[in-house]
């Protein structure tokens, strides 16, 4: 029989615990370091950081926008590969593996931290963002058009569609065969046994799961800090609260609060509760939005999305010639390096409750549920939203003042204004706490060597960190505090960019063993 990637993953480790924490492993002392190091720095020399994190967003847009952009076609490609190949069969855990949640559960859980924050953020905000060139038009599109409003739809899908679940589906699955199939450590680490064997567990697994880890936290923290921005938002709309840095820092450290309470709950006692509340919650709003906001038009303003979508798609996936450069940087580029800075802790988020699903199931679902919902939820708040711009309705009309009180703005020319205000809140800060602790228990997995439940002091350690990280950028940011949330996104999302390409050889790799030298024998 063919060597199996299985090994002895502790040899060489000192299993002492120290602190109730995994500190001894390298990944915890380094990723701990460099963060604390960010945190402290960053709130000491607010100016000198902001001058760090605009320098490094342009030159990352500046030389690598072609490399965001190609590296988001292949992730697409390769997953619709998985599909149609004959790797779709293999599952998830052996062919006699069993689901661990029931769709419903296992679609909350995934949407929810997979796209949450943003979806609140910015789906007011976007569509009408690019119909009155708030910051570029998609494709240079003339503002205020029929043809834009229609665009501004389809952009919109573009960067919440099949390009960023191909991202997290590609990490997901890699994490989720060599942990359940090959019974490695649920760790990146893992998934490159294929490409530098051992060496996995030394120095080099420890490099690449410090990038990780960093792209991990900082992409979360970017989240954290637009939900704050929202929240406070929505609390200086309802209660006459201002609106400062202050009373964002205040919501982001209850809610790191409430996350620490539930990271230390676990899978199944906190992250999967919150999670099924959340799409509760969210169901009843999406549905007063498409009633009262819509009617039957709604349906309209679906098809409407959904073949803008398509049509746009390849335009938009270009990366050749661009003309509309105000947009496609301010907007794609960041867009793509978020999710990638997102994918570790989406990614192995989704591994760990997606035991049992065979490859197709896995991937069709990751891409093409969340997707449909997307369309859904765009179509509901964003045409909500470019119908009241378009009418003269409400101060949208005026364009976009400030992005995090587009919603608000939106939802104040509707009936029961103040409640579906206050629902949305709620709904914001909930998904705050689903996407930080299920974060903080990706990072403790990572930063423990794979072990899926890390010790509660390093589970709180984590979730305080992100808290602290979304705090420290929304100081550092000062007035600019959105800018410096897109660079810090760019900047990490970079480096970990070349990590999924290589993933992707690697996860080849693995399921052409396994279809190769595992299946057969079992059959």
């Amino acid at each position: 029989m063919p060597k199996t990637y299985q090994t002895d993953y502790k040899a060489g480790q000192n299993n002492i615990q120290r602190w109730g924490m995994d500190a001894h492993h390298p990944v915890f002392l380094i990723s701990a370091t460099i963060v604390l190091f960010f945190v402290i720095g960053t709130l000491i020399f607010p100016s000198n950081a902001k001058t760090a994190f605009d320098s490094a967003k342009n030159w990352s847009i500046e030389n690598f926008d072609w490399f965001f952009m190609v590296s988001g076609n292949i992730f697409v490609l390769f997953c619709l590969f998985l599909i149609f190949s004959p790797f779709g069969k293999i599952r998830l855990g052996g062919k006699d593996a069993k689901p661990e949640f029931s769709k419903i559960s296992w679609f909350s859980m995934l949407f929810a931290a997979g796209m949450g924050i943003g979806l609140m953020f910015w789906s007011v905000a976007e569509p009408v963002a690019y119909y009155t060139d708030w910051y570029g038009t998609p494709l240079n599109f003339e503002k205020g058009t029929e043809g834009a409003a229609k665009m501004a739809l389809g952009a919109t899908m573009f960067h919440w569609g099949l390009h960023p679940w191909a991202v997290y589906a590609v990490v997901g699955l890699a994490l989720a065969f060599f942990s359940f199939n090959k019974n490695l450590p649920l760790t990146i680490r893992s998934v490159f046994y294929p490409l530098i064997k051992d060496k996995c567990w030394g120095w080099f697994g420890h490099i690449i799961d410090v990038i990780a880890v960093l792209a991990t936290i900082f992409g979360l923290a970017t989240s954290l800090g637009f939900g704050a921005q929202q929240a406070a938002s929505g609390l200086s709309y309802l209660f006459g609260i201002s609106n400062t840095i202050n009373v964002q820092i205040i919501i982001i450290v209850g809610v790191t609060s409430v996350a620490i309470a539930s990271v230390v709950r676990g899978l199944d006692g906190g992250v999967k509760i919150l999670s099924n509340i959340n799409m509760f919650i969210a169901a009843l709003l999406l549905l007063f939005v498409i009633i009262i906001g819509h009617g039957l038009s709604f349906f309209s303003t679906m098809f409407t999305t959904t073949t803008a979508y398509i049509e746009n798609l390849v335009p938009l996936s270009n990366w050749i010639g661009r003309e509309d450069e105000k947009f496609y940087h301010g907007w794609t580029v960041f867009y793509w390096a978020w999710w990638i800075s997102w994918s570790p802790f989406v990614g192995m988020f989704i591994a760990r409750i997606s035991k049992g699903r065979t490859i197709r199931e896995f991937v069709v679902s990751v891409l093409l549920v969340p997707t449909l919902l997307t369309i859904v939820w765009m179509s509901a708040f964003g045409g909500a939203g470019l119908d009241q711009v378009q009418s003269g309705t409400g101060k949208l009309s005026s364009g976009i003042s400030e992005v995090s009180l587009a919603l608000f703005q939106m939802l104040e020319n509707l009936p029961f204004a103040h409640i579906s205000s206050f629902i949305g809140i709620i709904l914001v800060l909930v998904f705050f706490v689903t996407s930080s602790d299920s974060g903080s228990l990706v990072i403790d997995s990572i930063t423990s060597g794979g072990k899926l439940d890390a010790p509660v002091p390093q589970r709180i350690f984590w979730a305080t960190m992100e808290g602290l990280i979304a705090g420290a950028l929304l100081f550092g940011g000062g007035t600019d505090a959105l800018g410096a949330l897109q660079a810090v996104a760019i900047t990490v999302g970079l480096p970990f960019t070349l990590v999924l390409l290589a993933m992707c050889v690697a996860l080849f790799m693995g399921l052409k063993h396994e279809l190769k030298h595992v299946l057969p024998q079992k059959e």
